[in-house]
C-alpha cells in the first residue's frame, strides 16, 4: 500500500475518448437524443482502470487548446492536418469530464499549453515530491516523460513501457525522444522535422551524438559516419537546420510554470456511491455502467 500512495497516475483523456468515439455504435444516445457513444466507452474504461488499479492519486487531463496551444503560435500549421471534433463530440467531451469530476478524480485542462505538457509539469511536480508516475496512454511523444520507475501504460493494449524499455521500442533513449521526433518530423501533428531524415537515420545520429544540440555542433563529423549517404545527410541536416530546431520547439514537452501540483491536488475524493448513480443516469449511462462505476467509489 505504502507504493501505491506514493504512485501517481496521469490519464491522457482524449485518446480514450476518440478511441470510444470510433468504437462504440452512434446510435446510443441519452434522453434528450445526444450521441453518448464516446461518454459510455470512456466510462467503460474508467470503471475498468478504477476497478483494477484502486488508485489513491490520479489526474485526468484533456486536451483544450487543439488550435490554441503555444505550439500553433510557433508554427500555425501545427495539427492543421486534423479534422476539429464534431459539435456532438464537443458535448460529449463535457460529459465526459463531467463524469470524471463525479467520481472523486482530479481533472486538468489548458487553452495554451496541450494535455502532453500538463501531464510532463504535474509528472515533474510530483516526482520532486517522491511519487513515480505511471502515464495512460498510446502516444509515443510521451515516452519522453518516462524516468526511472515510471510507465507508460498503453492500456487498451495492455502494453507497459518502463524506462528501460523505451529503446527497444523506439530506438532512442527517453531523453532522447523530442530530438528524435524532431529530426524525423511528426506527420501525426503536421510536424515536417529534416527531410530525407528517417527513423533509422535519426536513431543512428542521436546514438553517436546523443543530443540534437550536440549533434549541430559537431555536424563536420556526420560525414565520416558509418551511415548509408552520410555526406548526404550531413547536406540535408546543414540545408535544414532552421527546421530541425523549429521542429524540436514542437517536440518537447513543455512545462507550465504555473501549475503547481502536490499530493493532495490528486488525491481521490471520497464520493457517494448514490451521487455517482445520479451522475450516470442524468448523463444517460445504462444501469450495468451505473452500477460498476459505484461500485469503484464505494
Amino acid at each position: 500500500m505504502a507504493d501505491q500512495q506514493r504512485r501517481v497516475y496521469l490519464i491522457d483523456a482524449s485518446i480514450y475518448i476518440f478511441r470510444a468515439w470510433y468504437s462504440v455504435p452512434d446510435d446510443l444516445t441519452n434522453a434528450s437524443g445526444n450521441p453518448i457513444n464516446a461518454l459510455h466507452g470512456f466510462a467503460g474504461f474508467l470503471g475498468g482502470f478504477l476497478e483494477e488499479t484502486r488508485p489513491e492519486h490520479v489526474a485526468v487531463v484533456f486536451d483544450e487548446s487543439l488550435t490554441t496551444s503555444f505550439r500553433n503560435a510557433i508554427f500555425p500549421a501545427y495539427k492543421a492536418n486534423r479534422e476539429l471534433p464534431p459539435e456532438d463530440l464537443k458535448q460529449q467531451f463535457d460529459y465526459c469530464r463531467g463524469l470524471v469530476q463525479a467520481l472523486g478524480l482530479a481533472d486538468f485542462s489548458s487553452n495554451h499549453y496541450e494535455a502532453d505538457d500538463l501531464i510532463g509539469t504535474i509528472a515533474t511536480c510530483l516526482h520532486a515530491q517522491g511519487f513515480s508516475a505511471v502515464i495512460l496512454s498510446a502516444d509515443k511523444d510521451l515516452a519522453q516523460l518516462v524516468g526511472e520507475g515510471d510507465i507508460l501504460w498503453d492500456y487498451a493494449r495492455k502494453r507497459r513501457h518502463g524506462h528501460a524499455d523505451i529503446p527497444q521500442w523506439l530506438g532512442v533513449h527517453a531523453h532522447q525522444v523530442a530530438d528524435w521526433l524532431a529530426l524525423t518530423g511528426d506527420s501525426v501533428d503536421n510536424i515536417p522535422g529534416v527531410p530525407g531524415i528517417g527513423a533509422k537515420t535519426a536513431t543512428a545520429l542521436l546514438s553517436h551524438f546523443d543530443s540534437l544540440e550536440n549533434l549541430y555542433k559537431r555536424l563536420d563529423e556526420v560525414a565520416e559516419l558509418k551511415i548509408r549517404g552520410a555526406a548526404r545527410v550531413q547536406g540535408l541536416l546543414r540545408e535544414h537546420e532552421e527546421s530541425a530546431w523549429l521542429a524540436r520547439q514542437l517536440t518537447g514537452v513543455a512545462i507550465d510554470p504555473d501549475l503547481k501540483v502536490g499530493a493532495a491536488d490528486v488525491r481521490r475524493r471520497p464520493v457517494a456511491a448514490a451521487d455517482v448513480t445520479a451522475v450516470c443516469d442524468e448523463l444517460g449511462l445504462g444501469r450495468l455502467t451505473q452500477a460498476r462505476l459505484a461500485r469503484v467509489v464505494g
